[in-house]
């Protein structure tokens, strides 16, 4: 029987991190968590360990540190056991973009965009060369609704989508699966950590819904997964209206709306 491939999760401390760990040692996966929180890590490690069999690593590392995602960084590139990349780690900052400072914007932004695309980028080219491999990169539905407020978090995860669709286009046809999962309101520490009262929302998925969801997806080989999304032929119109433009897009002269008076 052919081994599964080990899954390097980033943010596996807790919440989606956590959980997709347990969903892939179930799996018969072993397991490379990354993340800050050692102690958590362990506890989870030695709990899977023993429910499940499963080999579990421990990287402890803060992603926003250049050192310290060089070190992930070079765990995907040489370990060939590695097949699965979830790509999970992020934040939110905490009120909007006016009382949100320089430095805190520039850690949001390493976390969420730079960290993740030097991580799929470390492990990209030895995928390629195998002709298979996985990428998941955990976004949000706030990346295609700025009407929810949060516009730098919100870009952060506008830019994991295009790039996961890129990314499809790119390596899809060289044998490495890429998806986004979008998840809206999920029970994480997310909302604690950015100064929201989780209990203060709507509608708020459970974690490990959101999680059961996204391996849905992942198994159907879905490269944009929206778990709360009830219609999917919303988003395969949405998509497909956005197609059907780039031809236009690609103009000698500006559009004649542009070219006459008001």
């Amino acid at each position: 029987m052919t081994a599964q491939p080990a899954v390097l999760i980033t943010g596996a401390s807790t919440g989606i991190g956590a959980v997709y760990a347990d969903r892939f040692a179930r799996r018969g996966h072993d397991l490379v968590l990354v993340a800050r929180d050692v102690a958590r890590m362990e506890a989870l490690a030695e709990r899977l360990r023993r429910e499940t069999g499963v080999a579990v690593d421990i990287i402890k590392a803060d992603l926003t540190d250049a050192a310290d995602v060089a070190q992930v960084e070079a765990r995907l590139r040489d370990d060939a056991r590695i097949g699965v990349l979830v790509n999970n780690a992020g934040a939110a900052a905490a009120g909007g973009f006016l009382e949100q400072n320089p430095e805190g914007l520039a850690k949001l932004i390493s976390l969420n965009v730079v960290s993740l695309t030097r991580l799929a980028n470390a492990v990209a080219p030895r995928f390629v060369r195998e002709g298979k491999g996985a990428i998941v990169n955990i976004g949000s539905v706030v990346g295609l609704a700025p009407e929810i407020g949060m516009s730098v978090y919100g870009a952060t995860k506008a830019f994991v989508l295009f790039l996961t669709q890129g990314l499809h286009l790119e390596l899809g046809p060289k044998g490495v699966y890429v998806q986004a999962v979008l998840p809206a309101a999920t029970r994480t520490e997310i909302w604690e950590r950015s100064e929201r009262d989780v209990n203060s929302l709507s509608a708020v998925m459970e974690v490990d819904e959101l999680v059961d969801a996204a391996l849905v997806g992942f198994d159907r080989r879905e490269t944009v997964t929206i778990p709360s999304l009830p219609d999917g032929g919303q988003w395969t119109a949405f998509d497909g209206a956005r197609q059907a433009m780039v031809p236009n897009f690609l103009q000698v002269h500006a559009a004649e709306r542009y070219r006459k008076a008001a």
